[in-house]
């Protein structure tokens, strides 16, 4: 009975469910991403290169010839896909870009919210002369120094 509790604690922790939820977020956003990749910028890349089809690039080490490399695998021929490999290094690319925007703006938005707060806070409090430490305004004595203060009157 007590590993079916312990499981439970664990399981039910904060950090397993933001976990759960940002696999499941990061599978989601993937799919996304491929489809972009492959959907969207691909093609145009493969016009601008008269028509090649990166995931249809790949060298073949056998001695049979092949017209793609569907057929190449169909026939059990080894072969170096170096077209699916750039798919993956164009999509690898594009979610490290991706994250690193969503991670740059959720920073931005977290710097103003601090500032927003510290605006707050001090509109609430003074900086002791003695110590510099931050009192609230009806202060009368420090509890960081225990200088004796001037009791700022509010209007």
């Amino acid at each position: 009975m007590k590993f079916v509790a312990e499981f439970k604690k664990f399981i039910s922790r904060g950090n397993i469910i933001d976990l759960a939820v940002g696999v499941a977020l990061g599978t989601a956003f993937n799919k996304i991403v491929t489809s972009l990749v492959e959907d969207v910028l691909m093609p145009p890349i493969g016009m601008a290169l008269n028509g090649v089809n990166f995931s249809n690039l790949y060298i073949n080490l056998s001695s049979g010839t092949y017209a793609s490399l569907a057929e190449a695998k169909g026939a059990g021929a080894a072969t170096i896909n170096y077209g699916i490999f750039l798919n993956n290094v164009l999509h690898f690319l594009i979610v490290a870009f991706s994250l690193f925007v969503v991670v740059k703006v959720y920073t931005r938005l977290s710097e103003l919210r601090h500032q927003e707060e510290e605006v707050e806070k001090k509109a609430e409090t003074k900086e002791c002369p003695y110590c510099l430490s931050d009192i609230p305004l009806q202060a009368t004595r420090c509890p960081a120094c225990t200088s004796q203060l001037e009791r700022v009157e509010q209007s």
